[in-house]
Formats: structure tokens, C-alpha cells, sequence
């Protein structure tokens, strides 16, 4: 780590007292994983801290210790305010309604535009919680057990159990060292990985009934109405993307879910070699090369045919240049 940059951020730590946690829309275990572990070593610090999350946890998550604490948005004035997993500020939503440029940006995404005073940014983490992990005891934070299960969360989420194609030796020696403060990984590995909902089940079904290819690349959609007929109550795809990502010979798999107010959220995940990262970008998005996002304005038909047309492009380059 940079030193230089890390004093800078323990100087703000220690300076601070009443410090504000925040993290992106549609939250995913990254996301909530950073913002608890973070939040909750600061608050052993005795620190006074909010953690907001302008679409609340989804249930999956609701496990985790402190998650009853995780408002959605923030009340009152505070001396830090620090962004976790976000890569640009409207990511955020309506947690920072009022704040144009944040004090602290913690993130691993390559797509991050630095819109902090202070941003901590590094794109080689598997998951911003692999970089918490590291900073935490670094700046002289303690790391209490709920702290380190909440970050082994958001690094058995955002490596998929360790098996992206972006793991490194350096994670999963964090991981170990996360799981010596007595911490439950096959729990948490259940809970976050494999465990679903009896309403996100017949949420996949929907997707799963409507299914299409061509060539390498698959896609599929969830509408409003599915949500409502499944029962399922948050705005993501309960995970659909990664089932689709798993089907033999498909490199690029996308999901288009339907939002309110003509909005469509675009999920990309893609094998190695193939970087969906600048799509998401063009979209108004961002992410990884192998996992990216935008939230997209216009009719369900409109963006998906928009959105497979740039997919289809980037796949015949892509081809012609590992040919």
C-alpha cells in the first residue's frame, strides 16, 4: 500500500469522530460486507458511525451482526464522510444527497473515477473487502469478530467462493487471517453462496423460462411484473447472472431487469479474454473486465436491443483478436 496515502487515511480515521459509511444502490455482499466491516471496527474504535445503504440490506445479508444498524439515509452532521465498493458517486443513489465530493473512496473497480478528497483504489483486489481487510489492522483499527465476518463475506461473494478468474495468494491468506478471529466461513459460504429464498427461486424461474443465445453470447430478462408474481422483494436479479454465466461455451452472459421510473439494470459477466468492463462504461456503468453494470434509461426492448448490439461487437473484435 502507499504509505503516503495510508497516513492520510489514518489521519482521518483518527481525527474524526462522527464518521458516515456508505456504499452503492442494490447492494451486493461486497458491498454490505465492506460497509459493516468497516463501520463496526470504527465503532470499536469508538467512533460514532451511520452505515447507510440508500436500498436497505436484502435478506441474504440480514444474517450478518449489524446489519439492524443499516439505515437508509443519513441523519445529522458528520466529521468523515467515506465511500466503500462505489465506483462513482451516483452509484450511490440518495445515501449522499448533499454530499458532492465524499473525504474517503474505498474500491477495487477499474471503472472508479476517484471522486473522493482521499481515494484508496486498487483494481488488482479480488473485492474492496480484500483492501479493508489489509487497512484495517494497518492504521491501527481493531478487528472484532463481526468486523472479519462481514469482510469474509464480501470476499466469499465477490470471487464467487474463491474462483474467479482474478484470485491471488495474497486473498486467501486474508481470508485465513479473517477466519482466525473465530469466524464460521461454512456458514457464511452457505448463506451467501447457497442459500435462496423460496420467492428468488420463482424469481430465476422466470428468467430461466425465457432464456435465449446466439452464438457465444446468452441473455435473458426480469420484469417488474415477475418480481411481483414471485414475491421476491428486492430490485436485483437474486443472482440470476451467475447461473447464466456458468452455461458451457457462452462467453459473454448478460440480464436485463427491469426497474421503475423506465429504467433497466444491465448485468455483464464474460470468460477471460473477454473485457465487458467498457460496454458498462459507454452505458453510463462500470465494474470489471469479466463482471460490469449500468443502469440504463428507456423501454425493456429498447436498451436490450441497444445493449446486445454493442455485446455482439465487442464479442466479433474480441474473437478476431484471440484468432
Amino acid at each position: 500500500m502507499n504509505n503516503t496515502l495510508i497516513e492520510k487515511i489514518r489521519h482521518q480515521f483518527q481525527t474524526a469522530q462522527r464518521i458516515l459509511v456508505v456504499s452503492h444502490i442494490r447492494p451486493d455482499g461486497d458491498a454490505i460486507g465492506s460497509m459493516l466491516g468497516l463501520g463496526l471496527s470504527l465503532q470499536a474504535a469508538n467512533k460514532e458511525v451511520q452505515m447507510v445503504l440508500s436500498d436497505g440490506v436484502p435478506s441474504s445479508f440480514r444474517h450478518l451482526i449489524g446489519s439492524d444498524q443499516i439505515r437508509y439515509r443519513p441523519e445529522g452532521e458528520f466529521d468523515l464522510v467515506s465511500v466503500v465498493d462505489c465506483s462513482d458517486l451516483p452509484r450511490a443513489g440518495s445515501a449522499l444527497n448533499g454530499y458532492s465530493q465524499p473525504d474517503l473512496n474505498i474500491d477495487h473497480h477499474v471503472t472508479n473515477l476517484k471522486f473522493a478528497t482521499v481515494n484508496l483504489v486498487d483494481t488488482k483486489a479480488t473485492a474492496t473487502a480484500e483492501i479493508l481487510s489489509e487497512l484495517i489492522p494497518f492504521v491501527g483499527l481493531p478487528m472484532p469478530q463481526a468486523s472479519a465476518s462481514a469482510l469474509l463475506t464480501g470476499l466469499i461473494t465477490d470471487t464467487l467462493g474463491f474462483r474467479t478468474s482474478n484470485m491471488t495468494p495474497k486473498a486467501l491468506r486474508l481470508a485465513a487471517d479473517l477466519m482466525e478471529q473465530q469466524v464460521n466461513y461454512p456458514e457464511l459460504y452457505r448463506k451467501a453462496l447457497v442459500s435462496r429464498s423460496f420467492e428468488a427461486a420463482r424469481f430465476w424461474g422466470a428468467g430461466l423460462s425465457r432464456l435465449q443465445r446466439d452464438g457465444r453470447m446468452v441473455w435473458t430478462t426480469l420484469t417488474m411484473q415477475d418480481r411481483k408474481a414471485a414475491g421476491y422483494p428486492g430490485r436485483d436479479d437474486a443472482d440470476l447472472v451467475n447461473i447464466l454465466s456458468s452455461i458451457d461455451d457462452a462467453d459473454v452472459a448478460l440480464i436485463f431487469v427491469e426497474q421503475p421510473d423506465e429504467k433497466i439494470k444491465v448485468s455483464w459477466r464474460s470468460q477471460p479474454g473477454f473485457d465487458v468492463s467498457p460496454i458498462a462504461l459507454s452505458f453510463g456503468g462500470g465494474g470489471h473486465p469479466s463482471a460490469s453494470g449500468a443502469d440504463i434509461d428507456g423501454e425493456l426492448e429498447e436498451v436490450k436491443s441497444n445493449v446486445l448490439r454493442a455485446t455482439r461487437a465487442l464479442l466479433e473484435r474480441e474473437e478476431v483478436s484471440l484468432g
